[in-house]
């Protein structure tokens, strides 16, 4: 198991294009994916759940992963996150 936080920076955080490009980059590696935030974690290849955490500007969540590929799907998620969100 993996596990990174994770800081979103774009202006407008979690809304449902960057939720929606969140949840396909999470469903494209074999490892289960979760999202964390304030204690309460939903499955990252899950648009509703990823939705229903309300991530805004400048929340720190934590990125958990495991399985086969979990290192590539934590980094993976942390650099489209860092670089390809601002939409």
């Amino acid at each position: 198991m993996v596990s990174r936080e994770v800081k979103i920076s774009n202006t407008v955080g979690f809304h449902a294009r960057p939720a929606t490009f969140f949840v396909q980059k999470a469903n494209s590696f074999r490892s289960t994916v979760w999202i964390e935030k304030d204690e309460r974690r939903v499955d990252a290849k899950s648009l509703l759940g990823v939705l229903s955490m309300g991530i805004t500007k400048d929340t720190v969540v934590t990125l958990i992963a495991d399985g086969a590929d979990e290192e590539a799907a934590v980094e993976g998620l942390c650099d489209l996150i860092a670089t390809q969100l601002e939409i």
